[in-house]
């Protein structure tokens, strides 16, 4: 799996360099539907897919039962992919024989029945995180395929609440719902040099191998750049300095080492704060059909997939629906992804000093949700709006 676990990790530093604002997504839940595309096509739109993918064409179809698979079996992760296509349509047998054996469905003669059931499915397969199809199902459609991913997990120590006041940035003068903990876990922060400028990365670890990495840049940085670096240390491409490695003094972005007096002679701590968030996004997949393989595919002038059937189809809408919640207690995010073709007591008396790294996030930062075995990026995102403290 790890060629396909570097395809889709690709993709999401592709997509997460057009990153401008308030988002999340999941390129995980976009790349299986691309692979199914890719192996279905032909001429250029084929060669698109395949570029977008990742991998070669006749191996993108075994790549996307993989990862499906893969993906399923892995502890707070659910994945599902569907298939609907009108009655008069008939997939060629050996490309939907590649398809999970439950995929497939039928769309009816009433459009607004068929809505209703995909918006069921897509309900019922993110626990009900994300309520529709990302897509407008059109009285022409054809054939609709579509992923479901849905991550949750709980923190192996859980944060305390908080209220965070930020004295500068874009934050300033909010009152935040802030997250705060204390541990003596230092190879729990990094900084790297990043091409672009430093970044920090702060893993918060769940209790069944997913991560969260959160990733604050030097100030100037774009999400697109912040982001991208945070994929390429959690890839291990660029050098990082860990937290017991970190010199005295601001030591990153949010990161300031320092001494501190205390009652005894602790070792050196790392104590975080954060601002929990909620972060929903719609995609209009065709906004970016560059990134995605779809400048061909969309073209509906001709068809570009004989391999999926003998009916002349190309992509009448793509998009992806996504959320992710950040609180004390865990984490967890869903996507759904469519494609539709269609024609802190009193002072205490101080002895000692400890070392306490220090590490606030008061201003706009990214996250990676990270499958910590194979290190497979489930969902990133940037937050611009963090929970208001209640």
């Amino acid at each position: 799996m790890n060629d396909t676990v570097r395809a889709v990790n690709a993709l999401t530093a592709r997509w997460a360099l057009q990153t401008r604002q308030g988002t999340v997504f999941s390129a995980a839940g976009v790349w299986p539907l691309l692979a199914f595309l890719a192996d279905g096509a032909t001429g250029p739109a084929r060669d698109e897919l395949t570029r977008a993918v990742g991998l070669q064409a006749d191996q993108a179809a075994a790549g996307a039962r993989e990862l499906l698979a893969g993906l399923d079996s892995m502890p707070g992760v659910g994945a599902a992919l569907g298939l609907w296509t009108d009655r008069a349509l008939e997939p060629r047998e050996p490309w939907a024989a590649g398809l999970p054996a439950d995929a497939l469905g039928v769309l009816g003669p009433d459009p607004a029945a068929s809505r209703e059931a995909l918006d069921a499915w897509a309900a019922e397969r993110t626990e009900g995180l994300v309520e529709r199809l990302p897509v407008r199902l059109a009285d022409d459609a054809r054939l609709v395929l579509a992923t479901a991913l849905a991550l949750r997990t709980r923190w192996q120590h859980p944060f305390g609440e908080t209220v965070l006041r930020p004295g500068s940035g874009p934050w300033q003068g909010r009152t935040l719902a802030g997250l705060r903990r204390s541990s003596v876990r230092l190879d729990r922060i990094c900084v790297t040099a990043g091409p672009d400028g430093d970044v920090t990365t702060l893993k918060v670890l769940g209790d069944n191998g997913l991560d969260v990495h959160l990733v604050l840049g030097a100030e100037g940085m774009s999400p697109g750049q912040v982001l991208h670096t945070g994929i390429g240390v959690l890839e291990r491409t660029l050098p990082v300095t860990t937290g017991g490695q970190l010199p005295y003094g601001p030591a990153g972005p949010g990161v300031v080492v320092e001494r501190r007096p205390s009652v005894a002679p602790d070792p050196i701590r790392l104590d975080v704060t954060t601002p929990g968030f909620t972060v929903r996004a719609d995609h209009d997949l065709l906004q970016h059909h560059g990134l995605f393989g779809l400048s061909t595919a969309a073209d509906a002038r001709e068809g570009h997939f004989p391999g999926i059937s003998a009916a002349p189809l190309a992509i009448g809408a793509a998009g992806q629906s996504a959320v992710a919640e950040f609180g004390p207690l865990g984490f967890r995010a869903a996507a759904v992804t469519a494609v539709v073709a269609a024609p802190g007591g009193a002072p205490p008396h101080h002895r000692h000093e400890s070392t306490v790294v220090r590490v606030t996030l008061d201003r706009p930062f990214g996250f990676l949700a990270v499958h910590r075995g194979t290190r497979l990026v489930l969902a990133a995102g940037w937050v611009t709006e963090p929970t208001a403290a209640g």
